[in-house]
Order: C-alpha cells, then structure tokens, then sequence
C-alpha cells in the first residue's frame, strides 16, 4: 500500500523523465498516468484522516487504561491497608506503610495519566506535522501542474498561429507564382 509521500515521488519521477519538447523547457507527459497518480492521492487523504482517528481512540484507551490501572492501584492499597490494620502487634506500622502505599499508588496514577497525555500529544503532533507536509507537497505539485498545462496549452497555440502564417505566406507564394 503506497503512501502519499510515495505516490508524489512517483509524479517527480514522471516529470524527471518525461520527453523533452525540442527547442523549450516543456516536457511531454502520460496524462492519463499522472491523473491516475492524483486520484491516488485524493483517495489516500481518507485513510490519513482515519489514522488520525485511530490516533486518538488510542489515546483515549490509553488514558482509560491508566485511570482504571490508578484506580486499581489505590484499591489495592486500601485493600492492604485494612489487612495490616487488623493484625494487632503492627497496627500503627501497617497504618504508616498504607498510607505510603497509598501515596505512591496515587503518585504513579499520575506519572501514568501524564505520561499517556504526553505520548498521545507527541503521537498526534507528528501526524498532525505529516498531514500538513503532504497537504503542502500535494498542493504545489497541483500549482506546478497546472502551471505545466498552461504553458503547454500557449505553447500549442503559438506553434498553430506559426502554421496558419506559414500556409498563408505559402498561399500567397503559391498564387503568385501561378500568375507569372
């Protein structure tokens, strides 16, 4: 499955080695294989735009993830601290140790909640900076595109206008002649 980073490679490539329009900087292309390459393009942008979704349920699962796992992190130390409570010889000392698991507990809760903030911010801060570089690439290859076609299109023009003054002058050549 080709990117759109690869597909433009390939419209460069067309370009580079298309055929050379003698006596001008013009150059010939399969019109039919370049079109192609841009509906190609125009179809991959849907599938950017689901990845980045993607990107985002991820995000979110992850951050459920880590609420759950804090959630289950302080139950558990509550759960040691009533254990410890009940034995009388440590009472005191399992309260300390509950409290300090309890603690720690929230503590890694938080580091794990930012840290899945941090990733999923940075996960779609690159996809984000992809998007925007190949939205870019696509749309100066489209101006340089049309471009293209335009001096192609005057091009074609001039060398028809060459031709009708040239068969004209031959004409004109041609009666007077027959007239000597």
């Amino acid at each position: 499955m080709e990117t759109i980073d690869e597909i433009l490679e390939k419209m460069e490539e067309i370009l580079d080695d298309s055929a050379g329009v003698p006596f001008s900087n013009k150059a010939m292309v399969n019109k039919k294989e370049f079109f192609n390459l841009i509906m190609d393009v125009r179809l991959k942008l849907p599938n950017e735009i689901k990845q980045s979704k993607w990107v985002v349920e991820e995000r979110n699962k992850i951050l459920i993830e880590a609420q759950e796992e804090a959630t289950y992190k302080v139950k558990e130390a509550e759960s040691e601290k009533f254990q410890m409570i009940n034995e009388h010889e440590i009472t005191k000392m399992a309260y300390e140790q509950s409290e300090e698991i309890i603690e720690n507990a929230k503590k890694v809760s938080r580091e794990i909640r930012l840290g899945a903030r941090e990733y999923a911010d940075e996960v779609l801060e690159k996809l984000e900076q992809q998007i925007s570089t190949t939205v870019e690439i696509a749309h100066t290859n489209f101006v340089q595109l049309e471009k293209y076609i335009l001096n192609e299109m005057e091009s074609i023009n001039e060398n028809r206008k060459e031709l009708n003054v040239k068969n004209a002058n031959y004409m004109d050549n041609d009666e007077s002649n027959q007239e000597k």
